[in-house]
């Protein structure tokens, strides 16, 4: 299990329901943590569990006095609140002038994103929605502590070529060294397109091609439907069979392709990392759920 970082370069090619869809759909328990430092959407998209509102003030806010004294992962549990379909949700910044109180926090959130699937009490990957990541979003300082990062992007040219320089910029800085050998190290990085189901396949593979070409390290992973009807049913806006629609569908597909092809790597780190705990000599606890 890890954590995931979800992200685009520029504009709003749809993060958000991006990361709601795979966190949804998620083959594993799962926490969905809305880390964009120019504040997040779920409060005023979502109901929560009880079917009033979302607290604005429990989640990435409430968890930055607890982590300026260390955080254990599992104190993540703390800061969390279920949505109406039961996905456990840490709740976004309500602006952006209060990623302030978490200047120098972010490596050490990162840890515990990725610490969480170790835990022995309550163990979960973590999807992370960074938002936009053009100019010097902190954010990015979680990228290093993930497994995979994501990059979310339209099929527009410009979006294109946007996404193959941001994910060539991303391997230099995480990877360093030669671009082209980039998907051997962590974290990978990975793109998906926000695609017309009808010539997805197609766009996947001519944009791989164009990955290859300019050696950035990345790969398209898989393409999610560009289905308003679908994000409108996800965000509850709109009634009707949510797992047939086409946003669903291909959510599901891209999962099913993520863990059929790193979901091993991160269940033997797992399971290694729960040995270790478990022959580890004894220490304090930190709070849990």
């Amino acid at each position: 299990m890890a954590l995931i970082a979800l992200a685009a370069d520029k504009g709003s090619p749809g993060v958000t329901t991006a990361a709601v869809a795979l966190a949804a759909v998620w083959p594993r328990r799962v926490l969905l943590a809305e880390t964009d430092p120019a504040g997040g959407d779920l409060v005023y998209r979502s109901a929560a569990a009880h079917g009033g509102p979302l607290n604005p003030n429990t989640g990435m806010l409430s968890i930055a006095a607890t982590a300026r004294r260390g955080l254990v992962p599992d104190q993540l549990w703390d800061h969390v609140q279920p949505l109406s379909g039961g996905l456990e949700v840490l709740v976004g910044l309500g602006i952006a002038e209060q990623a302030a109180g978490l200047a120098g926090l972010w490596p050490t959130l990162g840890h515990a994103f990725a610490s969480l699937a170790d835990s022995p009490n309550a163990p979960a990957d973590v999807i992370a929605d960074c938002g936009r990541i053009s100019g010097d979003t902190p954010a990015v300082e979680l990228f290093p502590h993930a497994s995979l990062v994501l990059l979310i992007s339209r099929t527009e040219p410009e979006a294109l070529a946007r996404v193959r320089d941001r994910a060539a910029a991303l391997a230099g800085k995480l990877h360093g060294g030669s671009r082209g050998a980039a998907t051997l190290n962590s974290p990978v990085i990975g793109v998906v397109l926000v695609a017309d189901p009808g010539n997805a396949a197609k766009l996947a593979g001519q944009v791989n091609d164009m990955l290859v070409h300019a050696q950035t390290g990345a790969r398209v992973v898989g393409t999610l439907a560009d289905d308003p009807a679908g994000a409108e049913m996800l965000a509850g806006r709109r009634r009707g069979r949510l797992d047939k629609s086409l946003l669903i569908r291909s959510a599901r597909k891209v999962t099913a392709d993520v863990y059929q092809q790193y979901g091993a790597a991160w269940v033997a780190q797992a399971q290694a990392a729960q040995q270790a705990h478990a022959t580890a000599p004894p220490q304090g606890h930190g709070a849990g759920r």
